[in-house]
């Protein structure tokens, strides 16, 4: 850095007799600041470190200099003296490049990210954790920050196109992690050709005194094409294992899968209650059942079992470690890619019908409409009765509602149906208590034996999977109350009881701030040309109340994907955490994930406590259990971004035999570069680039969501009914491209 300064100042210094403009000043006292950021610079040393010898040029940099104090950028450290200002000048945060060279940078604090020019990057690559300090801001010009040192790289490894050429290798890398192709010494190759993809680790990263990522092969993926190929290439991408060790699958296959006798009669014994699963239907890893039995005074025990997998994982076992790290299992659009080993995730623990299987459970005692009577957290033995798929028991539901003979109906239609009656009830209160209603349609994909996707479409919420999705809620948010509110015994039960109380105990919440109200207020201005309104203060319940509001007006409406999509947008992440602030979306004060330990590390963690807390255990070490959820948090975001790839490689891939066809849709998406379309049949979403639109200067009016012709006036508008032409489907970049049809 010090030398490019120097570099800079000597050039400066070759001026001569041209008189200095306040541009190159103004570049050069930036330049000799930034170079020396912990330094006090008296006027001496920056007249002699930018060679100014004459009497005007010296007061045009004190001139530029104060502006510079003026602005922040400088401290005036006494009457001919100044450095830069590290308070509000230097941050640390996380570098985001993008493929069309506006990268920028994201401060930790959460403030507004800030531009940095591809030559002011140090080559950070995107994710990278970097420290920058903020350029002085030049007239009409935006915000700029220079990375002055790379703290610590995001990602060591690529995936991409291997090019292996007579003297050299290179590896074409995928998404906008890395700026550049990555060089490979052809004896690191491991057997890898042209056109192969492969994963490959960097071993030098860019230098003032070179330029180039040098790497070498870890993994040769396969044919570019090959649909295993591809799932295995996003997973990687994103440093997730697309393969398990060979070493932890050998460690499971060892785990018996046979209960004793002794272990029964330590459980309470579920085995001849009514009990069934409900899942999707190509589901192989049930971790969760639900059983239910009346008792006198129409009153109903209703149990739900989660998979007791902490039985079979003990802590800081080999098999654990991996679940550690890997914290969730990832779900791409054609396969799962499995927290657990296979042996134990669907078969050892998964609770499969007329199988007897260890749980873990929260008993309640509901009257009819699902107001808790009583509840107990207790281990269990069950055996399902029967595998429910979503699709069946839906059937089963609008069957029971009509007037299907009795002989036609399912066996335990009349528990699915005292079920369904008990989850609206806990749905309508759970919705009147302040819970927003964010029930979002659900791309998905039916996929052949190669995994081509043959049929795309939206998925919908129904009875059945509410049925399932409320119980589970009700079931997390007790055991979260157990823990977290005083006066609840360490053997649970009714509200209230006496005991030792479990509160300030460390613990495992799923927790979801507020929203950010400039979040709201920037969805009001947004939405209120369409004619809706958004409260951005009051009480909680009064906000969320708004939105639901919001939501419903927008059914049906051209805009309603804009809606959904700049709601969503307004709301904070849910994440893990041991400091409980409550769950703002579900409205509840008390929240954790207990239900899903097969395919979520957080809920084994939940399990691991409740179990050393039930045994009189004390609390367990908070930091590490934070750290933990910090992990899982982490692990949890990646994998969505994977699922997301997935589904865009689907998407494409099922549009490829398409090109030239038109199809009706509507814009569901409007930026400055084009608009995007979706197709009405079958959903995906494609786009047409600004420069395909017919002959005009197109303007966009962000804050309409539309573009606007300068000369002809034509307007393309969010939720306006479209033609278009299928142009393009580039599965390699996952890019799908039309133009407007005639």
């Amino acid at each position: 850095m010090w030398a490019k300064n120097q570099l800079f100042m000597m050039t400066m210094g070759k001026k001569g007799g041209k008189r200095l403009n306040k541009r190159d000043v103004t570049n050069a006292v930036q330049a000799l600041f930034q170079a020396h950021p912990g330094e006090t610079l008296s006027f001496k040393q920056i007249f002699k470190a930018l060679k100014l010898t004459t009497h005007p040029a010296k007061m045009l940099a004190i001139d530029v200099m104060e502006e510079m104090a003026w602005d922040d950028y400088l401290s005036k450290a006494s009457d001919n003296s100044y450095k830069l200002n590290l308070k509000t000048q230097v941050q640390e945060g996380t570098f985001i490049r993008k493929a069309n060279g506006k990268n920028s940078f994201q401060p930790d604090d959460g403030g507004k990210p800030v531009f940095v020019a591809e030559r002011n990057s140090m080559f950070a690559l995107s994710g990278d954790r970097v420290r920058v300090a903020y350029m002085a801001r030049r007239q009409n010009h935006i915000k700029e920050a220079l990375v002055t040192e790379i703290l610590e790289r995001k990602h060591d490894q690529a995936v991409g196109i291997l090019q292996v050429e007579k003297d050299y290798a290179f590896l074409n890398a995928e998404g906008n992690f890395f700026v550049q192709d990555i060089l490979i010494p052809k004896k690191k190759l491991k057997g890898g050709k042209t056109g192969d993809k492969a994963v490959v680790k960097i071993t030098q990263w860019p230098s003032q005194e070179s330029k180039n990522l040098v790497g070498e092969v870890v993994d040769v993926l396969g044919k570019q094409g090959d649909n295993t190929v591809e799932m295995h290439a996003i997973l990687a991408q994103y440093g997730l294992p697309y393969k398990y060790p060979q070493r932890v699958e050998e460690a499971a296959n060892k785990i018996s899968g046979e209960i004793s006798e002794e272990e029964i009669a330590r459980r309470e014994d579920f085995r001849d209650v009514t009990t069934f699963t409900i899942d999707p239907k190509d589901a192989k890893d049930f971790d969760d059942a639900l059983s239910i039995r009346p008792l006198d005074g129409s009153l109903y025990e209703v149990g739900v079992h989660i998979a007791d997998v902490s039985h079979y994982v003990t802590e800081g076992s080999i098999i654990d470690r991996e679940a550690e790290q890997r914290a969730t299992s990832v779900y791409l659009v054609d396969r799962t890619i499995p927290m657990l080993p296979e042996r134990l995730c669907n078969f050892i623990c998964s609770l499969r019908p007329d199988e007897e299987k260890l749980c873990y459970s929260v008993i309640f005692t509901l009257d009819q409409n699902a107001n808790i009577k009583n509840w107990h957290l207790a281990h269990t033995v069950i055996r399902s009765n029967r595998r429910y798929a979503y699709e069946e028991v839906q059937e089963i539901l609008d069957q029971s509602s009509s007037k299907a003979s009795k002989a036609s109906q399912d066996p335990y239609t009349e528990e699915l149906r005292i079920l369904d009656r008990m989850a609206k009830a806990l749905r309508v209160r759970r919705f009147k208590n302040g819970a927003v209603n964010f029930d979002r349609e659900e791309l998905h994909f039916d996929i052949d034996e190669d995994g081509k996707p043959t049929r795309c479409y939206f998925k919908k919420s129904t009875d059945a999977t509410q049925l399932v999705e409320e119980f589970m809620l009700l079931a997390n948010r007790t055991v979260a109350e157990f823990i977290g509110k005083a006066g609840h015994s360490g053997k649970a039960g009714k509200a209230g009881d006496s005991g030792k109380p479990n509160k300030g105990k460390t613990f495992v919440y799923r927790i979801h701030d507020q929203p950010d109200p400039q979040k709201l207020e920037n969805l009001r201005v947004a939405l209120a040309p369409f004619g809706y309104k958004v409260k951005t203060s009051g009480t909680r319940g009064a906000i969320s109340k708004s939105l639901n509001t919001l939501m419903e007006s927008a059914q049906g409406e051209r805009e309603q994907k804009l809606v959904e999509t700049l709601a969503l947008r307004s709301m904070m992440k849910a994440k893990y955490s041991t400091h409980n602030i409550g769950h703002y979306g579900l409205a509840f004060d008390y929240y954790t994930h207990f239900t899903s330990p097969i395919r979520r590390y957080p809920d084994t963690m939940v399990h691991r406590l409740l179990t050393r807390y039930q045994e009189g255990g004390r609390s367990a070490n908070q930091d590490h259990y934070e750290e933990l959820c910090e992990h899982a948090s982490e692990m949890e975001q990646t994998a969505q971004n994977a699922e997301r790839d997935s589904i865009k490689y689907k998407m494409v891939e099922f549009m490829a035999d398409k090109v030239g066809l038109e199809f009706d849709a509507h814009i569901s998406g409007v930026q400055s570069y084009g608009i995007y379309c979706e197709i009405d049949e079958n959903h995906c979403e494609g786009l047409v680039g600004m420069h395909d639109l017919d002959g005009d200067y197109y303007e966009f009016d962000e804050r309409n969501y539309c573009l606007v012709g300068r000369r002809h006036h034509r307007k393309y508008q969010l939720g306006d009914a479209v033609r278009i032409k299928v142009a393009r489907a580039n599965i390699e970049k996952r890019q799908l491209d039309f133009l407007l049809a005639d």
